[in-house]
């Protein structure tokens, strides 16, 4: 399943907007919509974070899915899942 992402970020003292679209898993999406958008959303800043050297000034000012949902607060909440497999 595809969602339209919008996101509004800030560095080197300019704000500057990203769309396009991102995958989602649908049987995720149909429980926890917003939730999983954020995943999503933040895994394409993370992409567009790597891409291009940003400096520490760096902020996701709104991210928006589908045109008028509102989910930067919850972007900002998620974290990277650490891999876990240490042998002991």
């Amino acid at each position: 399943m595809e969602i339209q992402i919008e996101v509004q970020l800030f560095a080197n003292d300019a704000k500057f907007l990203q769309s396009g679209s991102c995958s989602v898993i649908a049987t995720d999406f149909r429980k926890e919509p917003e939730w999983t958008a954020a995943v999503s959303a933040y895994e394409w800043i993370e992409k567009i974070k790597s891409s291009v050297r940003y400096p520490d000034d760096f902020q996701i000012i709104s991210v928006v899915y589908n045109g008028e949902n509102d989910i930067t607060d919850l972007v900002r909440k998620v974290r990277p899942k650490i891999k876990d497999d240490l042998p002991f």
